[in-house]
């Protein structure tokens, strides 16, 4: 996984926390993400990874139960767009970069140094 303008960050990388936890939790997102767009609540679902209190999305996983290191959230990019952290200028932009959410999972990943997007891909 990588990030743009990524800092260094002092001691091991929480992505590979992530990583291992998105072995785990591989299955269950791709299921939640059907779910969204069989139910045509979007075409866009975005899964926001984060080990703090998020305002975004609804919990589909969660660390403590699952005895893991990340939560996840499924949202949307129409909520994104509505609570702006996508601006609707660069909403167009976002869904033609948007890759296949039947092959990746779309992340938002919430850390202390700030959060991006990364595309993951399924098993």
């Amino acid at each position: 996984m990588e990030f743009e303008n990524e800092q260094k960050p002092k001691g091991p990388s929480p992505l590979v926390t992530l990583e291992k936890d998105l072995s785990i939790y591989n299955e269950a997102i791709h299921e939640v993400a059907i779910d969204i767009m069989e139910a045509k609540l979007s075409d866009f679902p975005i899964f926001v990874a984060h080990q703090h209190e998020v305002s975004l999305g609804q919990t589909i996983l969660n660390r403590n139960e699952l005895k893991t290191s990340w939560n996840i959230n499924a949202s949307t990019l129409e909520e994104f767009t509505e609570k702006n952290i996508i601006a609707k200028e660069r909403q167009e932009y976002f869904v033609n970069n948007f890759k296949d959410p039947k092959t990746f999972m779309c992340l938002f990943v919430v850390v202390p140094e700030g959060a991006n997007f990364v595309f993951y891909p399924y098993k």
